[in-house]
């Protein structure tokens, strides 16, 4: 039987830090606060509130996700094995133990300042708690593991049906979030607070978290590339190379207008240098054209992956060394 390795065991580490941030935010504002954030965890807060708060939302969250899974693997094999599982599970439990479900003394959802926020801050309340399911769920995702629920559902309609993994998330939240809408109209849980402003708050929920979720696995912007189209590439690329640091790569295209060959340079540059790039592109060339875009992650000689360092590396190569010969690559290594 072969051992987990470490690079293994600290994702999983990750997965459950992940699932511990994102079920306080379920926990402690959310579901008090009657505004689902779609998925199993909202058709279990929504159960939860048609039983009148007795069945925890955490068990619900681990019988709903329980079939599911099953399914999942009888469908797609063990493609969703035990991360998904690990992922449910221990979310399922940070639930109901944060809620005092567990242990009756730990109870957040009851702490002076979420009951503050819940009477007097309702927007800001439900805002944290976006943030705290965008968070850790990215962290999830990012990670290599999976909550179950709707990414199974997403996953084999894809396979049987073609359909998009998008909308099917998107359709199946929207379906829970009017299921968990007419559970509190039903039970008379918003007195003071319309069923259909609570559903436009779960879909502000959906679009902050998804957002979130989105920066913690790509981040934020990590670098840029350019592409430069100029008379003068030559120079620019000499400038690029010995000046900057940076790699650059010619590729071969022709102006449909003028019918001009030329060399099109090809740079990844990090996002402190990108103003240098452009001031000299210009100082070059004033007429030269430059299209800039957005990178999230550039793997390769002068860039680690994100969140990475390469200390025995940096230190063989010193402060200074030879730039590389790709687009990106850098004298010491690092974006």
């Amino acid at each position: 039987m072969t051992r987990p390795s470490t690079k293994t065991l600290l994702e999983y580490l990750f997965i459950t830090a992940g699932a511990l941030i994102m079920s306080l935010g379920v926990a402690a504002f959310l579901v008090d606060a009657r505004v689902v954030p779609g998925g199993v965890t909202g058709l279990s807060m929504a159960i939860h509130y048609l039983s009148g708060n007795t069945i925890p939302v955490g068990i619900l969250m681990r019988v709903l996700n329980l079939p599911l899974f099953v399914w999942g693997i009888v469908e797609l094999g063990r493609s969703f094995g035990f991360r998904t599982f690990w992922g449910f599970t221990v979310n399922a439990f940070f639930v109901d133990f944060l809620r005092g479900e567990i242990v009756p003394s730990i109870r957040l959802q009851d702490a002076s300042a979420v009951h503050w926020l819940r009477q007097h801050d309702f927007f800001f309340l439900v805002l944290i708690g976006a943030i705290f399911l965008g968070v850790g769920l990215g962290i999830i995702f990012k990670f290599k593991g999976t909550t179950a629920g709707s990414d199974i559902v997403a996953a084999i309609a894809r396979k049987r049906f073609r359909w998009k993994p998008g909308m099917t998330i998107i359709v199946t939240d929207f379906f829970v979030i009017c299921v968990a809408g007419l559970a509190i109209h039903l039970r008379g849980l918003s007195p003071d607070m319309p069923v259909i402003v609570l559903m436009l708050y779960a879909f502000m929920l959906l679009i902050v978290s998804s957002q979130l979720i989105d920066v913690i696995i790509f981040g934020f912007d990590y670098a840029k590339s350019a592409y430069i189209i100029s008379d003068r590439h030559d120079e620019i690329a000499g400038e690029i190379i010995h000046t900057l640091g940076r790699g650059a790569t010619a590729i071969r295209g022709k102006g449909l207008y003028r019918g001009v060959e030329r060399d099109i340079i090809f740079t990844v540059v990090s996002r402190r240098e990108i103003y240098s790039l452009v001031d000299t592109v210009r100082r070059i060339d004033p007429d030269a054209f430059m299209i800039i875009n957005r990178v999230h992650e550039v793997l390769g000689e002068g860039f680690m992956p994100r969140g990475e360092v390469d200390f025995g590396e940096l230190k063989r190569r010193g402060e200074r060394g030879r730039p590389g010969d790709g687009p990106g690559a850098d004298a010491d290594g690092t974006p």
